[in-house]
Formats: structure tokens, C-alpha cells, sequence
């Protein structure tokens, strides 16, 4: 954000200045107007000429907002006008004249008249680097120059072009260093969202979000998809926000930016500016957006091969005419997402009001799936007491509800009966589900065929008849008091309170598999609960001494967070089809319970200096001190941790070559201090649970030695401009992540089991950077950026000769499998390999063993290094141009490297529905290295089971580039509706329209969980989606 922002309300007195040293000047110029007051004082004014020709216009910025008190003048005289508060001007000249429109802060144009009777014009914003003023840590602007670490800005209308019901999907491809994988729910779904790499083995790695200066918990149910489908991905809070709400975003990517924030700043943070109530007239604002969306990219499928009588896979003869069934047209449905938002802005010199209404309405590709949510917001901000004292005040209320947003697995997942279909039977044959039976009296599935395990339901009876619906209700406040005693030393206090109420069911109707439901129904329901509430106190310095500035803060702040979970279900017992708790049989051996209480409290003391020298040079320095109640009971309950950074504006100390215009260093070095986000840990706080009416002792060993995890980071960059036209950022960076969380395991005559520890280092070191261009050629603006990030994630250490008083010896833990076995975690490697287990038994030559009856067999072997899930790295092309009254903007991402393993693939192999299986039994069997053609049918029977240990038969690189946006936009001139409405632009707008390069057999940025462990395996995955829409946005 532009120091330019911060001036636009003094030009509403610089018009009237200058107004009135126009009509008082001396000459044959005079003014045109009414009296203020009267009921044409809103009207542009206007100055005559020595002729007749009239010319009128419009002056706007680059985002088409109007430009108040731009001047007007007529080259070589004092003759001129000046925009009202709508950008409008009207002036008397000769079409001899050149008229030059002019505004602090941008570039000047200068246009000839000629036959022209409208002129409307568009301002480029000088780029000024020594202006720029970004929202850094706590809210607190800072100047970009004084900076000694890297901030990313992106404006409202990176939010707004191509709309999103989770605006940080939007982030992708526009910002270094920050991965951002979608989720494979569909809309609304959660976002991954990971900066500089993962860096706790234990904890969470995702970033912190900030709203307004307040760090928020960005709950998400705790409900990350599982491999058999028994998880259910819903919403995250952040995707809770209105775009239309949003000012401006600043991203941290490393901890040195976010070093005052604690915790979870370790990874990074998103800082998000919303609105506020504008001095003027009355602004009433309306956007809508309508999306209609299909599958992007989906498995290749087989349909001249049927199945046998009674049986369910596609192994059958040859099919006398091929099967017209494509689940992409037969099962999916066109997506649709309805976005409306309508925003007031009001206000005054002290009083200033921003309002918004918005509704997000959708329907999902797979069938029953849906997401609506409606947002109300309202912010006040009143200046008292001659501006000493400002009050900010705002509140929100988000409604929200959800029905199966399936995310991938087996279970209640009706992509996987839709893909396996048997090719040999008619599909159309199962759309009717369901048929009356006259026994039971009710309604009851229809699945004439079906496989015990992978396809044990119709997938239409799994989309209307086991549902699971959310429902939530969020209610934020936040409120600020800032008191100026002097004009340079300020005291603010904030506190915000979230509450957020989620309901979630599932119902399985009656006659449902009966693994899931006996014969007439189940039901299960949860109740979720959290608050949070954040208080702070801060004193901010801003003075000069001379030569040198110094910019201060020194605050307290106060976080607790509390949820509550209460769950009960079972099979139901007397009225089938009857979903209440009272129906709920009371005596079933399946009865499911769930609950618990998970309280967390972070006091916290900081404060930072800024020491600035003749504007060139400038100190940075921070501290930190938390208590965090997850370190009660142990060795450490309090943790400190600073940071300290220099930059330097070399274009200051020395002349530089004409063609730079601005040069920049800067370095810093950064603790951050994060207890691993798990409760329970330290004595005295370990839960205990009841088992058959008794207490049950704890297997674990109370951790009475838990201390925070410590990210210890170094950043050095440069930022440079070249001709004012051209800019590039970049920076280098590492960070190490030590007092990884383990479990080592004790000697069974110590009374426990295992026992928590702490020990290991995870590296991360990368680079980031950017290029920027913005030229103007002959009216048509072009504003380009290109962005690149890597980074390299090494394990140090791991546990090595960890002594312990219950233990004889040592403890060494040389590796860790997570992700059910997938990965394997060891020194020298990364938080992200992914290794097999299995592969075909060979023989001494080392080809595959055919036996002398003509089978094969597998065997377990050594894990088998297949790759890392993360790219080597990524990058971003994001392009804008203007014409006239013509838009086109245009993404281009790209990820390289890294591998994907699909265990979809595997099973429409072993199940003969894919195209691969067909092709197989057309050549006369899969050709065996040495071996020569083998059963198509054994074969992959043998390896394609979609187990974790054989994966390695089914990886492929994730390298992808696809055209990810794509908008072509007009905006209509006002005077066509006589300004009664205003900036109507029209656009169409695409997303992920082209994938340009893909060998995967889905899209490798869909994630199934928003945690650390597994990622890039794609389990019957809803696939990504393309969608093509249309957006309207004016104002009146």
C-alpha cells in the first residue's frame, strides 16, 4: 500500500484551493458552479477558454477508482479544472488545445484535443519505492524501504477478478515462496497453505492468519479426509471471509516477518487488511459472479471390455458394441457457484461506516453436494476529541451449511462405485436407487450387482442416503481504542472475540451396507464449540532526532482458545429412517461416543525498535516473551526469543547508473519459539480416561523436560528497480527447526510404555524471487510480474543417544514412518519422501520370477526411495493489460518436479475399467521384461491392490503448468446510465481453462488434508475443476 492512499482525502481541499485561485486570478478564465449547498454542488466544475469547445471526462486509477481533485489544465495558461468526487471534470477550450491531467503520486499525461468532446483518462502510479508503505506485524505500517525481510502485497482485486469461495486459493501462483494446494472437497473446502517448507515433523505446518493485527485459529473441524474415507473434509474459518471485505493482503513468508506474532508465526504469516467507511458521499457497491464448472482432469477409462455374469470387475469378453459410459457426462453434474455481494460506504470527517452483505451459493459436480454460506459485516471508525482518539468497531456473522463434501477414501465415497462400474451393465439402469418394498414399508436401495469391499453401494444411493450435512454459525467482534498524546507517541488496545457453533451428522438410511448401518438405519451426531478471545495493549513511538527516526513498539497481549466436542451415535432401534438420539439403540456393542475439551492460553510480552539514519539505513530489532499453557508442568513454562534485522538503500549513499532507480539490502536473523500443537504432554495435565467404569493408567511417561520448538532463521535479499519500469526482488534464506517431538520407547520393567522426547534438527534454505514490469504503449497498460521459489527440506538429525532415567540405555531413533507407512522419515532425507515396500520377487539376474506354472509373486524388500511430494520449485506468470475501456488479465503456473502416486489408478487396473487394462488385453498380455507377455488379469491383480508398499508400480511426476486465470473484462462509460450507475464492468472469467502439461493421472495440486502427512496420492479423490463464468460489478 502507497503513501499515496494516505493523501487522497487532502486533495478535496486542494480542488477547493485551487478552485478558488482560479476564479480569482487575474485573467479571462472564470469559474462555473453553484453555491455550495446547492443541489448542483456535486457537479464537476468547469473554466472557459477564448473558445466553444467543450470537452468533458473522467479521471481514474489503474483499479478504475476515481481520482479526486486531479487537475486539468490547459498547457502553456492557468486555465483548468479540477475531478469531483466522482472523477468527473468539464472544461471550455479549443480543439488546438492540450490539456495536462495531473495528480500527486502518478504520472502526468498530456492529451491533444482535436474533435474530442470526452476524454476519459487513466493514471499510472509513479513507481516509488521510497513511498511504499506495507502492513507489517500487529497491523503497524511500516515503510517498505525501512524493511529488513521480505513482504508480499496483494490488492483486492487479485481477490475479486476470478472469485473464489476460499479466497486464499487466489494467493496461488501470485506470491513467492508460498505453496498452496486446493482441496479435493470442491468449494468452500479447506486450503493447505505451507511457506519456506514444512518444518516440524510433529506440529502443525501450516501459516498463521491475521486479521487486522489479531491472530486467528483457523479451525477446521479436525476432520482431514482418512485413506478409508471415515474422515470428512468440511471449511476452514478462513474461507469464512468475504473477499469483497478485503482491503489488501501482506505475506510473511519466513519467520523474521513474523517474529512478534509467536507460535505459529514459525511458519509464516498472512496479514489481511479488511475495509473500512471512506469520507464522502454515500457508496453503494454490487458485485455478482455465477461460475459453472466440470471436471479438469479425470482417469482414462476403458469400454469395449464387460464383466462376467454376477461379478463386478470389467474382466468379461470383448463387447459387441463398446459402452457409451463415461462417469465424467453419466455420474458428474455441472458445478455451479453463485457469488453475491453488495457493500455500503459512508461517512464523514470523524465518522466513517463500511457495511457488506454477501451470499456464496453452490452445487457440487458429484451429485447432493452442496455449500451455501451468507455473510453480514459492519465496521465503524470515529475520530473524537480533535482526532486524539480513534474507536474502531466491527462484527460478523457468517451462516454457513454444507451437505457430503467427500474428499476421497472408500467409505461414503460414491466416486468409487461410479468408477469401478462394470462396463458389460447399463448405468442408466441404477439412477433410479431406490424401490419400494412392500415388507419393510419404506423405500430401500437398488444395487442389483455390486463388490463387497471397494463398490459395496450404488454411488446415487451413497449421494442422497448417506448424507452428511454441516451446519455452523460464527460471530467475530472486534473492537480498537487508539489514543494520540502526542504526535508522536500513540496507546492502542484491541480485543476480539470468535465464537463459532458446528453441528454435524451423518445419516445412513436403512438398507445401506451393513457395515455402516444395521436394518433400519444409524445416526450420528456432533456437536462442535470454540471460542477464542485475543486482547491487546500497545504504545507506538514514531519520532525524528535529527538525523536519525525511530519507529517503537512495546505491547502485552492475552490469547485463550477453548473448544468443545460432544458426539453420540449408533444404529437406530425403533422407526426406521426416524435420525433423532432418542432413536439411537441405547444397547448396540456399536455405540460411538466422542468427546473432549482442548483449552489453550498465551500471555505474552514484546516489543521492537526501528532506528532509522538519514532515511537510508535502518536497525530492526525484537523480543518476545510467551507463557504458554502447554509448557505448564515442564522445564521450560516460559520461552524468549528475538530477532534483529539492517537493510540499507544503496540508491541513497551513492550515485548510481541513471538506469537504476532504486537499490536495496537487507538481512536478518530470527528465533521463533512454537510449542507442538498437542495438549496433554507435561505432568498434571496428561488425560486420563475412564475404561469400564475405572480410571486407565497412562502408557506414556509424563514430559516434565518439554520445551517450545525452536526455528533459528537467516534471510538476505535485494530489492531493485530499473528505469522506474522495472523491479526484481530477491532473497535467500534457511531456517533450522530444532526440538522435534518423538517417541522412544522404554523398557517394559519402568511401568510405561514410551515416553515423549525431544531432539532433531529440520532444514530448510531456498530462494525467492520476483520480477516485476509496468509500462504504458500508446494507452495500453501493461502490468506484469513473474514470481519463483525454491526450496530444498533436509532432515539434520533425528534422536541419536537420548539418555533417559528410566531407560538402561541410549535411546536412538534413526527413523519414523508416518502416512500409514508411505513415509519414511531419516537423516539426510525429507519430511516429504515417500518410499515402497513391495515389489515383484525376482531372480538372480534381477528380472522378474515367472514360475514354471506361469505365476508371479511379490516380496517385501528394503524400503525404496520413489521421490518427494514437494516441487523442486515453482513459478508464476500473472499479466494485466488495459485498453481504453478493455481488460485482459491472464496466470500461468507452473510446478516442477516431485511425483504423485495414485492408488485410484492402481484399483480401475485391478478392476479392468481402465484404458491401460483394455490396451494390456489387446496386445495379448503385459509385456515382462525377459519374460515376454503376461496375463493382463494376474497381473494386475497381483500389484494394482492400491496398497501404500507397492506404490512404487504407480508413481508419476507432478510437474504440471496450467493456465490456472483467465478474465476478459469491459467497463461501460457512466454516462450511459447518466451516472446513476457507475464503473459497470462486465467479465468473463475462466479458471484452470488449459492444463498445458499434466502426465499425472489427476491434478497433483489436489490435496485430501490440510496436515503435514499425506499429501500427493490421490485415493478416488474428487478432481480438480475448470470452470467458465461471467462477473458483474458497478457502483450507484
Amino acid at each position: 500500500m502507497r503513501m499515496i492512499h494516505e493523501t487522497k482525502q487532502k486533495h478535496l481541499y486542494f480542488s477547493v484551493a485551487f478552485a478558488l485561485s482560479i476564479a480569482l486570478a487575474p485573467t479571462s478564465v472564470y469559474a462555473v458552479g453553484n453555491p455550495v449547498g446547492s443541489p448542483d454542488a456535486s457537479m464537476p466544475q468547469a473554466v472557459q477558454q477564448n473558445g466553444n469547445h467543450k470537452v468533458t471526462g473522467r479521471v481514474v486509477d489503474s483499479a478504475g477508482e476515481p481520482l479526486i481533485g486531479a487537475t486539468i489544465m490547459v498547457e502553456g495558461t492557468k486555465e483548468g479544472a479540477v475531478t469531483d468526487i466522482d472523477g468527473n471534470f468539464t472544461i471550455n477550450t479549443t480543439s488546438k488545445a492540450k490539456l495536462v491531467i495531473s495528480y500527486v503520486g502518478y504520472t502526468t499525461q498530456t492529451i491533444l484535443v482535436g474533435d474530442k468532446t470526452t476524454i476519459d483518462v487513466t493514471l499510472k502510479e509513479v513507481a516509488n519505492t521510497m513511498n511504499e508503505v506495507v502492513v507489517t506485524a500487529l497491523g503497524i505500517k511500516r515503510a517498505e524501504k525501512a524493511l529488513s525481510y521480505n513482504v508480499q502485497s496483494v490488492g483486492s482485486n487479485e481477490l475479486t477478478r476470478n472469485k473464489d469461495a476460499n479466497f486464499v486459493n487466489s494467493l496461488n501462483g501470485k506470491v513467492a515462496g508460498v505453496s498452496i494446494s486446493k482441496s479435493a472437497s470442491g468449494v468452500g473446502g479447506a486450503t493447505r497453505v505451507i511457506m519456506r517448507g514444512a518444518k516440524s515433523i510433529e506440529g502443525d505446518n501450516n501459516v498463521l492468519y491475521v486479521i487486522d493485527g489479531i491472530p486467528i485459529f483457523n479451525f477446521s473441524g479436525g476432520r482431514d479426509s482418512g485413506i478409508m474415507g471415515e474422515g470428512r473434509v468440511s471449511s476452514e474459518g478462513i474461507a469464512d471471509l468475504n473477499p469483497e471485505d478485503i482491503e489488501s493482503i501482506s505475506v510473511l513468508a519466513g519467520p523474521s516477518a513474523a517474529a512478534l506474532y509467536g507460535s505459529n508465526a514459525a511458519n509464516g504469516a498472512i496479514l489481511i487488511t479488511t475495509k473500512k467507511g471512506k469520507e464522502g458521499r454515500v457508496d453503494i457497491s454490487f458485485s455478482s459472479s455465477a461460475d459453472f464448472s466440470s471436471p479438469l482432469l479425470m482417469p482414462e477409462f476403458q469400454n469395449t471390455y464387460g464383466n462376467k455374469l454376477g461379478s463386478y470387475e470389467s474382466w468379461g469378453e470383448k463387447l459387441a458394441t463398446p459402452s457409451s459410459y463415461d462417469p465424467k457426462k453419466d455420474f458428474f453434474r455441472t458445478g455451479t457457484n453463485f457469488i453475491n455481494a453488495l457493500t455500503l460506504n459512508m461517512g464523514n470527517e470523524f465518522n466513517q461506516t463500511f457495511a457488506s452483505v454477501a451470499t456464496t451459493n453452490s452445487r457440487g459436480i458429484v451429485p447432493n453436494n452442496t455449500y451455501d454460506r451468507y455473510n453480514f459485516t459492519i465496521r465503524n471508525t470515529t475520530r473524537m476529541f480533535k482526532n486524539k482518539v480513534q474507536l474502531d468497531l466491527g462484527a460478523s456473522y457468517i451462516k454457513q451449511k454444507d451437505n457430503n463434501m467427500v474428499s476421497q477414501g472408500e467409505y461414503w465415497n460414491p466416486i468409487v462405485a461410479a468408477y469401478l462400474f462394470p462396463r458389460g451393465e447399463s448405468f442408466e439402469g441404477i439412477k433410479t436407487f431406490e424401490r419400494y418394498d412392500n415388507v419393510r414399508n419404506f423405500p430401500t436401495q437398488y444395487w442389483p450387482i455390486s463388490d463387497s469391499r471397494f463398490a459395496n453401494q450404488n454411488p446415487y444411493w451413497t449421494a442422497y442416503r448417506n448424507l452428511a450435512p454441516d451446519d455452523k454459525d460464527r460471530f467475530m467482534f472486534n473492537a480498537g481504542l487508539t489514543y494520540n498524546i502526542f504526535d508522536w507517541l500513540s496507546v492502542a488496545g484491541r480485543i476480539r472475540l470468535d465464537k463459532t457453533f458446528i453441528t454435524s451428522e451423518r445419516k445412513i438410511y436403512a438398507s445401506s451396507f451393513n457395515y455402516f448401518a444395521k436394518e433400519k438405519g444409524a445416526y450420528d451426531y456432533y456437536d462442535y464449540k470454540d471460542h477464542q478471545t485475543y486482547i491487546d495493549a500497545i504504545a507506538n513511538i514514531n519520532k525524528t532526532f535529527g538525523k536519525f527516526s525511530l519507529a517503537a513498539n512495546v505491547g502485552y497481549s492475552y490469547s485463550d482458545y477453548a473448544s468443545l466436542t460432544r458426539g453420540y451415535g449408533g444404529n437406530l432401534v425403533l422407526v426406521p429412517n426416524k435420525f433423532s438420539l432418542n432413536n439411537i439403540n441405547p444397547t448396540d456393542s456399536k455405540i460411538r461416543e466422542a468427546g473432549g475439551d482442548s483449552k489453550v492460553r498465551n500471555v505474552a510480552a514484546f516489543a521492537s525498535a526501528e532506528l532509522g539514519w538519514r532515511s537510508m539505513v535502518y536497525l530492526t530489532l525484537t523480543g518476545r516473551n510467551d507463557w504458554n499453557s502447554r509448557l505448564v508442568n515442564s522445564s521450560e513454562e516460559s520461552f524468549f526469543y528475538p530477532s534483529v534485522g539492517l537493510s540499507g538503500i544503496i540508491s541513497e549513499m551513492t550515485k548510481l547508473p541513471s538506469f537504476i532507480s532504486y537499490l536495496k539490502v537487507r538481512g536478518s536473523y530470527t528465533e521463533v519459539g512454537s510449542p507442538v500443537s498437542r495438549s496433554g504432554m507435561t505432568p498434571g495435565t496428561i488425560t486420563t480416561p475412564i475404561v469400564g467404569g475405572s480410571l486407565k493408567s497412562t502408557d506414556i511417561y509424563p514430559f516434565t523436560d518439554y520445551e517450545a520448538e525452536r526455528t533459528k532463521s537467516y534471510e538476505f535479499g535485494f530489492t531493485a528497480r530499473f528505469w522506474k519500469k522495472l523491479s526484481f526482488d530477491f532473497t535467500w534464506y534457511k531456517s533450522n527447526t530444532y526440538n522435534q517431538t518423538f517417541i522412544g520407547e522404554l523398557p517394559e520393567g519402568s511401568g510405561y510404555k514410551a515416553v515423549y522426547l525431544q531432539a532433531g534438527n529440520v532444514e530448510n534454505r531456498g530462494v525467492e524471487m520476483a520480477l516485476g514490469y509496468s509500462d504504458n504503449f500508446g494507452g495500453l497498460q501493461w502490468n506484469s510480474s513473474l514470481v519463483y521459489s525454491k526450496n530444498v527440506n533436509e532432515i539434520k538429525e533425528m534422536v541419536k543417544d537420548y539418555h533417559h532415567p528410566l531407560s538402561p540405555k541410549p535411546i536412538n531413533i534413526p527413523e519414523v514412518s508416518k502416512d500409514n507407512g508411505r513415509v519414511l522419515l531419516k537423516v539426510g532425507g525429507s519430511i516429504n519422501d515417500i518410499y515402497a515396500r513391495k515389489v515383484l520377487a525376482k531372480d538372480n539376474q534381477g528380472f522378474v520370477n515367472v514360475s514354471p506354472s506361469g505365476g508371479m509373486n511379490l516380496e517385501t524388500v528394503e524400503p525404496i526411495y520413489l521421490g518427494k511430494t514437494t516441487p523442486d520449485f515453482t513459478m508464476g506468470w500473472n499479466n494485466n493489460f488495459t485498453y481504453k475501456n478493455f481488460g485482459l488479465s491472464f496466470l500461468i503456473n507452473a510446478r516442477i518436479g516431485g511425483i504423485v502416486t495414485s492408488s485410484t489408478q492402481a484399483l480401475l487396473d485391478r478392476f479392468g475399467v481402465s484404458k491401460a487394462s483394455a490396451d494390456a488385453r489387446d496386445a495379448g498380455g503385459v509385456m515382462i521384461p525377459n519374460q515376454g507377455l503376461y496375463d493382463a488379469k494376474k497381473y494386475y491383480t497381483l500389484i494394482a491392490t492400491g496398497e501404500n508398499d507397492l506404490a512404487g508400480y504407480y508413481t508419476y511426476s507432478a510437474t504440471n503448468v496450467r493456465l490456472q486465470e483467465l478474465t476478459l473484462s469491459y467497463k461501460f462509460n457512466s454516462r450511459l446510465f447518466n451516472n446513476v450507475i457507475k464503473d459497470l464492468t462486465l467479465s468473463f472469467v475462466a479458471t484452470n481453462p488449459w492444463m498445458i502439461y499434466c502426465k499425472a493421472p489427476f491434478d497433483p495440486e489436489l490435496t485430501a488434508s490440510t496436515g503435514t502427512y499425506g499429501q500427493g496420492n490421490d485415493y478416488f479423490m474428487q478432481p480438480s475443476l475448470k470452470s467458465y463464468g461471467f462477473s458483474v460489478k458497478f457502483k450507484f
